[in-house]
């Protein structure tokens, strides 16, 4: 009788597993949490609108918020787009269960919002929100590297309904962000300057707001402008993650009154980002003031500021601007209260909107230009410690534009709104100004050495310009050939403060996996049983060997891995025995990889069991296990009953790997 292993007689049997090979399938957590509001049954009918994909508190997080015409439980569904066949959802993709509650009465309905964590890098996804029997369409975002440099945008008010044309408000900023991202497709970040909509509770206009999908397909951080605070359909709208609601962060000191409020921070690769609700900035009216501001950014930084190499602040009220709010009392306030706290606890950029026009403050440093020399419109800057860069954000949707006003005597320092000594038409804090009545956004490029700002042009004097369609503004200072979509107002490398020492830094890849597999050890020959020894006639016995199994595992995983085996019935043309009468008695031949050999098990016919009919364990190794090389045997021992026709009998050995 002889028996052989493996499927193929004669050559090597590699397998090869990399590790992470399941790594491919969508990775997420379930958080299941409750909270809504007397839930209807999941029968009734719900319509679903105004679904906005947000950041969340990190790279593998996204927040995904949306409208329901009815209080049913549900869900956001997500899966990776590539394990979508015909548009339709694998049945193992992951859902996340949504919270919320019900609307204002101006807004109607109900609000929802669900996070999706566990999110991989480089993957597109596809998602939905609803229940079983009533999705909303699927809409896709892709992630991309969790390491690395990286793009964001950020958009200045486009306060949709200004113009006094929602229409044309919404094909302006539908526009914008039609031609930002066609430039900047692998952008990451959508950031907000404040202002999404004219008019706090105007659905309609939310409505137009919301309308691009490329607010379905990229992370939109929200800011909330003194024309969202006045209500609570931004809150409604737009969750946001880490987010303290607390009484102090609201202008009236009330969370559950009826404006929005609140601060919040995540990380995103090398920044961290803090956002703020600059619309409490005075304690006369309930709330914290600036002062529970410093306390949030403080408590912020010092518990996160050193897992970033960036900190960028972001809130409406533009502190450092040109045009008509640049002489306001409230931002003169802020003028006094904030610049030395950003400049002490290390904030290398502030991003403010409000003003509807452009500007890039000289480097500040507690309240007053750092370097008098610095020069208008440096291309390149190096702040020493302390010194911040703020920049405020033109109109995104041209529904307004505010022109650059002149300044005065009050002084160059501080709150004062005096003029810059090396360009006089500009004040003291400006190293630019500029304002076409075109709508413009910023592009922020994330280095490992540096900041790279710039200020595109994102349209003309034509249409979609709705304030100058509409005689909002008298003039337009642009000419579509000498500066056209996509050029350049402004731009300057921030360059950071290295001290007296030198930096050094290197950039680690992801290391290669590694792979875990099996080969038979030298040739594979057939494994030759010879002739079985009759013992009283009771039964035949016949011993042998394996030939030896290589195992190898060098992933970084360290990841248990097992080998198993087992054999099919002996034939002989049309004679036959089981292969349970065959069974085997495992050994480690050669130590390594964390080795282990499994049990012995015997021949059916001594325990009337299976034997290796079925798949049985030849060795393992647990988690954690060193990596290295493993030779793995076993030791044959055939025993069948007596009344087994003589003949020459063949089976085969297939041999099973497994690992995570």
């Amino acid at each position: 009788m002889k028996a052989r292993t493996s499927k193929r007689a004669s050559g090597p049997a590699r397998r090869r597993m990399a590790a992470g090979a399941t790594a491919a399938a969508l990775g997420l957590t379930m958080a299941l949490t409750s909270g809504l509001a007397t839930p209807a049954s999941a029968a009734d009918p719900a319509t679903l609108s105004g679904i906005i994909l947000g950041v969340g508190a990190n790279e593998t997080q996204r927040i995904v918020t949306w409208y329901s015409s009815a209080d049913t439980v549900q869900k956001v569904q997500v899966a990776p787009t590539a394990s979508l066949v015909n548009g339709e959802f694998p049945a193992g993709a992951a859902t996340f269960d949504a919270i919320g509650g019900a609307n204002i009465a101006t807004s109607g309905g109900f609000n929802r919002h669900a996070t999706l964590s566990g999110l991989q890098e480089k993957v597109q996804y596809s998602y939905r929100v609803g229940s079983e029997g009533n999705w909303s369409p699927t809409y896709s975002f892709k992630t991309q590297d969790f390491e690395g440099d990286y793009d964001f945008l950020f958009y200045g008010d486009p306060q949709i309904g200004a113009s006094g044309n929602v229409a044309k408000d919404q094909a302006g900023w539908q526009d914008t962000l039609d031609v930002s991202l066609a430039a900047n497709p692998d952008a990451e970040l959508l950031v907000s300057g404040g202002d999404q909509v004219e008019t706090a509770n105007t659905e309609s206009q939310w409505t137009a707001f919301l309308a691009p999908d490329k607010l379905r397909q990229y992370p939109w951080a929200a800011t909330i402008g003194n024309h969202d605070v006045g209500g609570k359909a931004y809150e409604q709208h737009l969750f946001t993650p880490n987010t303290d609601r607390s009484a102090p962060l609201y202008g009236n000191g009330n969370p559950a009154g009826t404006q929005s409020g609140g601060d919040y921070w995540y990380i995103y690769k090398d920044v961290l980002f803090i956002d703020l609700n600059s619309n409490s900035y005075t304690t006369t009216s309930g709330g914290g003031g600036d002062a529970a501001h410093i306390a949030y950014v403080t408590n912020v930084i010092n518990q996160h500021g050193a897992e970033a190499k960036w900190t960028v602040l972001v809130y409406h009220h533009a502190i450092y601007s040109p045009a008509d709010h640049a002489k306001d009392g409230d931002n003169k306030v802020r003028r006094v209260d904030f610049p030395t706290a950003f400049s002490n606890l290390g904030v290398d950029l502030v991003l403010q909107g409000h003003d509807h026009s452009y500007s890039r403050s000289y480097e500040i440093k507690n309240g007053e230009k750092a370097n008098p020399a610095e020069q208008p419109g440096a291309a390149d800057v190096f702040p020493g410690p302390g010194g911040v860069i703020y920049v405020t954000g033109n109109s995104a949707s041209g529904s307004k534009y505010y022109d650059i006003t002149a300044p005065d005597n009050s002084g160059t320092s501080g709150a004062g709104n005096g003029a810059d000594p090396l360009n006089p038409n500009n004040y003291w804090y400006n190293s630019v100004q500029n304002q076409e009545h075109v709508r413009s956004y910023v592009k922020v490029q994330v280095r490992n050495d540096k900041l790279v700002v710039e200020n595109l042009r994102s349209g003309t004097c034509a249409a979609p310009n709705a304030a100058v369609e509409l005689g909002k503004v008298s003039w337009c200072n642009n000419t579509t050939a000498g500066q056209p979509v996509g050029s350049i107002v402004d731009k300057v490398t921030v360059h950071p403060y290295q001290g007296d020492g030198q930096s050094i830094q290197v950039n680690v890849p992801n290391a290669a996996p590694g792979e875990f597999g099996w080969t038979i050890d030298g040739y594979n020959g057939l494994v030759d049983l010879g002739t079985a020894v009759d013992n009283n006639g009771d039964y035949f016995a016949a011993t042998g060997q394996i030939n030896p199994i290589l195992v190898s595992d060098n992933r970084r995983s360290l990841a248990p891995w097992s080998i198993s085996a087992s054999t099919s019935d002996f034939r002989d043309a049309d004679k036959t025995f089981s292969g349970a009468y065959l069974g085997w008695t495992p050994k480690v031949l050669l130590a390594g990889a964390g080795a282990q050999a499994s049990g012995a098990v015997p021949s059916a016919y001594d325990d009337h069991g299976q034997g290796l009919s079925v798949s049985r364990a030849l060795g393992w190794a647990d988690q954690g296990h060193p990596k290295g090389t493993a030779r793995l045997g076993a030791d044959l021992e055939l025993k069948v009953p007596g009344s087994v026709d003589k003949g020459s009998y063949r089976s085969t050995l297939t041999i099973t790997a497994l690992s995570s």
